[in-house]
C-alpha cells in the first residue's frame, strides 16, 4: 500500500515520461474537483480532499515545501468547506445569504494582498532554510522557496475566499495557476504542468460563471447581491 504513495511506483510512460500513481490519479481528481466547483456541486469537497493526499506526498518527495504545506491546508479547508457548503446549501434563491456568490469587500480584498506580501515573505524565508533546521524531515533545500510560496499563499486566501462564494478567489486561482503552469514545466512534473493549464481553463470558465450569475441577481435588484462595504469574511 505505501509503495502507491512513492513517485518511483510508475503507472505509464508517455513519450519516454514516467507517470506515477500519485501524479496520474491527483491530476484527475484536482481537474474533477475544480470543474465541480465552478459549478457550485458540494461533490468538489470530498473529491478535492482524496486529491490533496495524493499531490501532498507528490510535492514533498520532488521538495516543493510550500506546496506540500499547502495540501495540509486544502486538507483542513477542504472538510470546512464541505460543512459549511452543506450547512448553507448550494446557493438556491430560497436559502440563506451565506449561500449567494458575491464581490469582496474593501475590507476583504486589502486584508487579502496584505496575506499575500507578508506570508510569501515569511514563508518564502521559512522554506528557504528549514532544511538546515530540520534536516531529518527536509533533506534537501527547497526549490525555488519564494516562488513557490507566492502560489502557497494566494492559495490559502483563494480557498478561504471560494468557500465563502466570493467571486475575487478565481482571479487568485488564475495567478496560481499561470504561475504553476511554469513551475512545475522547470520541476519536470509535467502532468501536473498540464494539470495547471486546465486549471487555468477551468479557472477561467468559473469566473464567467460565478460574475454571470452575480450580475443576473445584480439585474434583478436584488438587495443580498452585494453586501455593504464593512461586510464579509472578515467583518465582526
Amino acid at each position: 500500500m505505501l509503495s502507491f504513495f512513492s513517485i518511483d511506483n510508475i503507472i505509464f510512460s508517455v513519450l519516454g515520461y514516467p507517470m506515477s500513481y500519485l501524479e496520474f490519479f491527483g491530476t484527475i481528481l484536482n481537474i474533477a474537483a475544480v470543474w465541480l466547483v465552478a459549478r457550485k456541486h458540494i461533490l468538489n469537497w470530498p473529491v478535492g480532499i482524496v486529491a490533496v493526499v495524493l499531490y501532498g506526498a507528490l510535492f514533498f518527495q520532488i521538495r516543493l515545501y510550500s506546496d506540500f504545506v499547502e495540501q495540509i491546508y486544502y486538507l483542513v479547508s477542504g472538510f470546512y468547506g464541505w460543512w459549511f457548503w452543506a450547512k448553507v446549501g448550494k446557493g438556491k434563491k430560497d436559502e440563506s445569504d451565506e449561500s449567494l456568490i458575491r464581490k469582496g469587500t474593501v475590507l476583504e480584498r486589502s486584508f487579502t494582498a496584505a496575506f499575500v506580501l507578508i506570508g510569501t515573505i515569511a514563508l518564502g524565508w521559512f522554506m528557504a532554510h528549514v532544511n538546515t533546521w530540520w534536516p531529518s524531515v527536509f533533506p534537501e533545500s527547497a526549490s525555488f522557496p519564494y516562488l513557490d510560496a507566492v502560489t502557497t499563499v494566494m492559495s490559502f486566501a483563494a480557498q478561504m475566499l471560494m468557500i465563502f462564494r466570493v467571486v475575487d478567489s478565481w482571479y487568485l486561482w488564475i495567478a496560481v495557476d499561470v504561475i504553476g503552469i511554469w513551475l512545475y514545466a522547470v520541476k519536470e512534473v509535467r502532468f501536473v504542468s498540464l494539470l495547471y493549464a486546465a486549471f487555468l481553463v477551468l479557472a477561467t470558465m468559473g469566473l464567467i460563471e460565478w460574475r454571470r450569475e452575480l450580475t443576473k441577481r445584480c439585474d434583478d435588484d436584488s438587495p443580498e447581491a452585494v453586501p455593504a462595504s464593512g461586510e464579509g469574511v472578515f467583518s465582526v
